[in-house]
C-alpha cells in the first residue's frame, strides 16, 4: 500500500529522480471522491443506494472501533432511493447528489438529536436546520449523522465529550485530535465522503493533521453560523474535512455565502473555488513558479517535535521544487496569541453559556428555588474543561479584572492581526506545522489541561486575526509501532481561499509516496 520511501526528505530526492506519473488509479487519494462519485451516478455505473449501503456496512465494520458518530440518520436508504429516483427521470440532482456528509454534533439538523457533547442537552431535537446543513440538503447532500467532539467544542482531543472518546483511525489508542475529531475521524475511515466540522482555536486543523486528512478553516464571515451552537462568536467557524483539497473545496463552496440570519456572515461574491482544481496532466514542470511562500520561524523551533519538523521541511523541499520561493519569517507577536485566545475564548463562553440554566431547553433538575435550579442543573449538566473555562472566562469578565486581562486580550489580538497582515503583504502564503505533536495516546494529557492547551499554539493565532487556513498531509512520524500522518498548515489573506486550494491541490498531486488511507481500512483501499 505504501511506497518503500518514507521519509520525507528522501521522497522528495525520489521525486526530484522521476516525474510523477501521469496516470490515475482509481483509489489514489489525490482523486477528489465527489468528482468520481457524482461521474459514476451520472453515467449509472453504479446507484446512490449502492453506495449508500457500501457506506453502511463500512461504518458498521469501523464504528465499533472509532465512535466517530453519536447519532445516525435512519432514512440514508430512503433518502438514496429519492435521488436515484431522480436521476432515472434525468432531473436536476445539485451538485453534491448522492454525497454523505457527517456533521459535527454541534451544528444543528432538523431531524437528529444536536447535543454538543454535553449531557446539558441530551435530549435537545432542534426544529430547524442549521444554514449550512439547510445548503447541503438543497445541493442534493445526504446528512450521515451527527460526529463525536469534546464538550462545546472545549478541548483538543475529542476526550471531553460526556458521551464517548473517539479513536484514531491510524492507532486505536491514540486521539483523533480535537475538538472536531469525531468529523475528521469519520473522514480519514471512510465513514463519510466529507464532513463539516467547527473552528474556534484549531478544532479543525488539527485533527485533520493527526487523522490525515484535509482540514479547511474559511476566514471569518465567509460561512453562516446561524445554527452553530456558539462557543466563543468572535473566533467560531464552520470548516470542512475531505480526503483531498478538491473535495474540502467543493463542500467550502456549497455552504459559503452571505446569510440573512448571521449578521456576522460576508456580503462578498463567492467565486468558483472548483476552477482551482486542474487535472494533474496540464501542470507545466514548475506550476508554482513565482509563488511567494513565508514559514513562520517561530513555529519549527524547540518544542516541536523532530519528526514534525522533518516533515515539513520535506513540505518545503516539495514547494520548491513547484517553483516557489519559500524564506523563514519571523512573527514576534506568535507566542502572544495563546494566552490572548484563552482570555478571549473563555470570556465569550462564559457569556455564551450562560443560557443553559435548565430553563429553557436542556436537563433540568427538579428544585423549588430558582438558583438551586440553575445551579443543579448546570452542575450536573457541565462537564469539568466547560466548567474550568467558564469560571475563567466570569473571572477576566469581572469588574476588577476586565483591563488587566480582557482588554489586553483583545489588544494582544489586533497586533496579531497586524503582523499576519504586515506578513501577507510580503508573501502569497505562510506556513506552519498544524500542531507541535502527531498524534499522542489517549488519556495522556487529560488530566493537564495546561499541556493540551499548549498545543493549540500552532493554530489558534489564525482565528485571532479571522483569517484563512489549509491543513494537508505531507509526512509521517513514528510512535512505537505505528506510523502516524503530520499535516502542514498554509495561512492566507482574508478571503482568499481560492490561492490556499490551488497551492494545496497541487501540493498534494504532485506528492509521491504517501498514501494517506488508514491501516483501519487499507485492504479496502489498496493501490
Amino acid at each position: 500500500m505504501l511506497s518503500s520511501v518514507q521519509n520525507p526528505r528522501l521522497l522528495l530526492r525520489h521525486y526530484r529522480r522521476k516525474p510523477p506519473p501521469l496516470h490515475h488509479h482509481h483509489h489514489t487519494i489525490t482523486n477528489s471522491q465527489i468528482q468520481t462519485l457524482q461521474k459514476s451516478l451520472k453515467t449509472h455505473q453504479t446507484t446512490t443506494k449502492e453506495l449508500t449501503q457500501q457506506t453502511l456496512n463500512r461504518i458498521q465494520q469501523t464504528e465499533p472501533l472509532l465512535k466517530s458518530f453519536l447519532h445516525i440518520s435512519n432514512t440514508l436508504l430512503a433518502q438514496a432511493d429519492e435521488i436515484d429516483k431522480k436521476l432515472e427521470r434525468n432531473e436536476n440532482v445539485g451538485p453534491l447528489a448522492g454525497v454523505l456528509v457527517a456533521v459535527k454534533d454541534n451544528i444543528c439538523a432538523k431531524d437528529m438529536a444536536c447535543t454538543a457533547g454535553s449531557k446539558i442537552l441530551e435530549n435537545y431535537r432542534p426544529a430547524y436546520d442549521a444554514s449550512v446543513v439547510r445548503k447541503l440538503r438543497e445541493c442534493g447532500a445526504i446528512i450521515v449523522g451527527k460526529t463525536n467532539l469534546d464538550e462545546f467544542g472545549m478541548g483538543s482531543t475529542t476526550e471531553g465529550s460526556a458521551y464517548q472518546v473517539t479513536a484514531n483511525p491510524w492507532d486505536l489508542e491514540c486521539v483523533p485530535g480535537g475538538s472536531s475529531g469525531g468529523s475528521a475521524a469519520a473522514v480519514s475511515a471512510r465513514q463519510c465522503v466529507v464532513s463539516l466540522g467547527s473552528d474556534t482555536g484549531g478544532s479543525v486543523r488539527q485533527p485533520a493533521s493527526f487523522c490525515g486528512v484535509v482540514g479547511l478553516k474559511p476566514t471569518y464571515g465567509r460561512v453562516s453560523r446561524y445554527g452553530l451552537v456558539a462557543y466563543a462568536s468572535s473566533l467560531d467557524v464552520i470548516g470542512c474535512f475531505g480526503t483531498t483539497v478538491a473535495d474540502a473545496g467543493i463542500l467550502l463552496q456549497a455552504i459559503s455565502g452571505h446569510d440573512k440570519h448571521d449578521a456576522t456572515s460576508s456580503k462578498r461574491e463567492v467565486n468558483d473555488f472548483t476552477s482551482q482544481f486542474i487535472a494533474k496532466e496540464h501542470f507545466n514542470s514548475q506550476p508554482l513558479k513565482g509563488l511567494r511562500v513565508g514559514v513562520i520561524s517561530e513555529t519549527i523551533r524547540d518544542g516541536v517535535d523532530q519528526e514534525v519538523v522533518s516533515s515539513i521541511r520535506g513540505a518545503i523541499s516539495h514547494l520548491e521544487e513547484l517553483g516557489s520561493t519559500v524564506t523563514e519569517v519571523s512573527l514576534p507577536s506568535f507566542s502572544l496569541g495563546l494566552p490572548a485566545y484563552y482570555v478571549l475564548a473563555s470570556s465569550e463562553s462564559s457569556s455564551n453559556l450562560s443560557r443553559y440554566d435548565g430553563v429553557r431547553y436542556g436537563n433540568q433538575i427538579v428544585s423549588d428555588e430558582l438558583s438551586s435550579l440553575y445551579g443543579g442543573s448546570r452542575a450536573n449538566g457541565f462537564g469539568p474543561e466547560v466548567k474550568r473555562r467558564i469560571l475563567m472566562g466570569t473571572y477576566a469578565l469581572s469588574a476588577g479584572y476586565y483591563d488587566a486581562y480582557y482588554k489586553r486580550a483583545q489588544q494582544v489580538r489586533t497586533v496579531v492581526q497586524n503582523s499576519f497582515k504586515e506578513a501577507l503583504d510580503v508573501y502569497d502564503i505562510l506556513i506552519s506545522p498544524a500542531a507541535p505533536s502527531a498524534a499522542y495516546k489517549i488519556g495522556e494529557k487529560k488530566n493537564d489541561p495546561l499541556a493540551m492547551y499548549a498545543g493549540d499554539i500552532m493554530t489558534v493565532n489564525v482565528n485571532l486575526a479571522g483569517l484563512p487556513a489549509l491543513v494537508l498531509p505531507c509526512g509521517f512520524a513514528e510512535n512505537g509501532t505505528s506510523r502516524l500522518p503530520v499535516g502542514f498548515q498554509m495561512i492566507g489573506a482574508a478571503f482568499d481561499e481560492e490561492k490556499l486550494l490551488r497551492v494545496g491541490h497541487i501540493f498534494e498531486q504532485t506528492l509521491l509516496g504517501c498514501s494517506f488511507v488508514p491501516p483501519i481500512i487499507a485492504d479496502e483501499f489498496k493501490c
